[in-house]
């Protein structure tokens, strides 16, 4: 029963921190260092940072957010995180982005045609 408990600790832990990340990301603004900082912050929880998050590979990043444990639904909103953020930043991270997608949709064995409405999406911004 304790391993439950700090397994849901865990989850609404990460829940928090994506929610964070969204809602960062989701107001238009003009970057500067404060900005980017207040993400980067958020990215620490998952051993990252805007700059590692850039020069790391996808596959990387997959396997990277199964190390933190993040549940499919977790891992979907750290992807559109990515895909927004790519919105108005310097950064692109629409292909890391779009191998998250694929992952879920492959590895969670469940078709989703919001998955694949949001990879479509993505490739169209490519």
């Amino acid at each position: 029963m304790l391993n439950k408990g700090l397994r849901d600790e865990e989850k609404v832990k990460i829940d928090n921190i994506l929610r964070t990340l969204l809602s960062l990301v989701l107001v238009p603004k003009f970057w500067n260092i404060e900005d980017t900082s207040l993400i980067d912050s958020q990215l620490t929880d998952f051993d990252l940072t805007t700059v590692f998050l850039d020069q790391i590979e996808e596959k990387d990043l997959v396997h990277l957010l199964d190390k933190c444990e993040m549940d499919w639904n977790q891992k979907e909103q750290f992807a559109d995180f990515l895909s927004a953020y790519s919105k108005s930043n310097q950064y692109d991270f629409l292909q890391k982005a779009i191998a998250i997608y694929n992952h879920i949709q492959i590895d969670s064995k469940t078709f989703s045609f919001e998955i694949i409405s949001k990879i479509a999406a993505a490739k169209e911004k490519l």
